[in-house]
């Protein structure tokens, strides 16, 4: 991670539990406090850099306090940040880095550290650290905005365009073709080597052939970022152009790592660290928020990813738009299900069937209206292909074949009745049918219970 090394004096801080001093040689003359943490400082090395503390020193004297007691809850980035901003006002040793410029840039705008207050003040170190490391760089960048999620920090950081300015560069870099450049290479894949295999410092040769990154490259990544930031970072990566397929395997990769329901039946990602998981309610937000990012458009994700959103809808007590939605998105490539997808136990209250029939026939009429509305196979086509004994694995006869495959699982359940079970059956269109035989076999059992 890159730093910018500040001031030269060697470190005159001392910690003593809850209390720092400054130990100088001189009586400290001030005690700043932050949060549960008391600093015995001095007053000119802070008013000679701060508008703030110059007048709450100033107000202080006149109040006639000897002692000399400020309060400083308020400021961004709390004790740990306040720490370093004294070092910077003693001129001792310390560094600023990507995990802590926009602590000290907000903190620095909320002490009003401003060049009037000397040259070189911290605003403008933190803006210099920040426009030109910071921000050319893929990690820091992350690093960077990661922070931006603090609870404390959004409204100093959105106050100061931070969070926008580190999006944007995110954004920019996640839209570039990564073999040109060779950055992406340098952070994710090791360093680029020379055919004779020598390390070069700046990762560009003639003579280097960069790897091959894949379009997800960045997906893990981003995965780390609070639920509004990464919303934020998805819309405009689809600002800058980035394809609506990289921004929903994106989106598929940040919903498997905070529901657990969709690992349930196979490993995460490669590469995806295990996390505390969030509060039921906190899934549920997040799922919704991803049928809202996810366009509604075939084949962007994978059904069976679908399905495991919709279980998770189910169990987690969506709102009604989100499992509609999801039902919609499984009906527009229902022929891509499988049987095991479509057996959804029934999480209501009323418990009337074992499986979700409702769901599934929902998502037949989907299919059906969007296979009709496109043109799909007639039944003139179907009855030629009858005749010469080759029917068709169109999707609509998948579909269909899908379904008797359904109902014949479901059949043995006492509480279906006769007449949802007639209307699944009679959602798929008899053309749709070349052979009967599944539905057939489905009756057969459906009568034997």
């Amino acid at each position: 991670m890159a730093c910018m090394k500040l001031g030269s004096k060697a470190d005159a801080f001392q910690k003593q539990g809850q209390a720092w001093f400054c130990t100088t040689g001189l009586p400290s003359d001030i005690v700043v406090e932050v949060e549960d943490m008391s600093f015995h400082l001095h007053k000119f090395p802070l008013l000679s850099r701060s508008g703030v503390m110059e007048r709450l020193i100033a107000d202080a004297s006149v109040k006639g306090d000897t002692n000399c007691t400020i309060s400083l809850n308020d400021i961004p980035g709390g004790a740990k940040t306040f720490e370093l901003v004294a070092k910077f006002c003693y001129g001792v040793k310390h560094e600023i880095t990507a995990s802590n410029v926009v602590h000290l840039r907000c903190a620095a705008e909320y002490l009003e550290m401003t060049e009037e207050y000397g040259e070189d003040n911290l605003i403008s170190q933190t803006e210099i650290f920040f426009n030109q490391v910071v921000l050319k760089n893929w990690k820091d960048s992350l690093k960077a905005l990661q922070t931006c999620g603090d609870e404390k920090i959004i409204p100093h950081a959105e106050e100061l365009n931070i969070t926008r300015r580190c999006i944007e560069s995110l954004a920019v870099k996640a839209s570039t073709d990564p073999n040109l450049f060779g950055w992406p290479v340098i952070d994710h894949g090791g360093p680029m080597q020379s055919p004779g295999g020598s390390v070069l410092w700046n990762g560009i040769s003639t003579g280097a052939r960069p790897k091959n990154v894949s379009s997800d490259w960045w997906y893990d990544d981003v995965s780390s970022l609070t639920l509004p930031i990464y919303k934020r970072l998805t819309l405009a990566m689809e600002a800058r152009g980035i394809k609506q397929e990289i921004i929903a395997g994106s989106l598929e990769y940040y919903a498997k790592r905070y529901l657990p329901g969709l690992s349930r039946r196979k490993s995460a990602p490669v590469g995806m660290a295990a996390i505390e998981p969030p509060s039921e309610e906190d899934q549920k937000n997040l799922l919704e928020e991803v049928d809202r990012l996810l366009p509604m458009q075939k084949g962007l994700v994978s059904t069976k990813f679908l399905f495991g959103l919709l279980r998770t809808a189910l169990i987690l007590r969506a709102s009604q738009s989100c499992i509609l939605n999801l039902e919609k998105r499984i009906g527009m490539q229902l022929d891509q299900a499988t049987l095991e997808d479509l057996l959804m136990p029934n999480f209501s209250y009323s418990m009337e069937t074992l499986y979700n029939i409702e769901c599934v026939q929902r998502m037949v009429e989907h299919f059906m209206a969007i296979d009709q509305a496109t043109g799909g196979a007639s039944p003139c086509s179907i009855e030629d292909e009858r005749l010469l004994g080759s029917p068709s694995l169109t999707p609509v006869t998948m579909v269909a074949k899908l379904i008797d495959g359904y109902l014949a699982e479901v059949a043995p359940d006492v509480n279906l009745k006769l007449p949802k079970f007639m209307s699944l059956a009679e959602a798929v269109p008899e053309y749709a049918r070349p052979l009967d035989d599944g539905l057939y076999r489905a009756i057969d059992i459906y009568l034997k219970n």
